[in-house]
């Protein structure tokens, strides 16, 4: 159980930063990297949690 609830956190803690530094990046940044604002939270699910 406490092994589960270190990787909740784990996972939850890479989904926060990633959405934070997705967030960080202007309106060019993320079009020059292909990517939408409404598409940022979908990415840092995907970084953390997988498909």
């Amino acid at each position: 159980m406490r092994a589960t609830l270190s990787d909740k956190l784990a996972k939850r803690k890479v989904f926060l930063t990633t959405l934070s530094e997705l967030q960080s990046l202007s309106n060019r940044d993320l079009a020059d990297l292909g990517l939408s604002r409404s598409a940022l939270r979908g990415i840092a699910l995907e970084a953390a949690y997988g498909k």
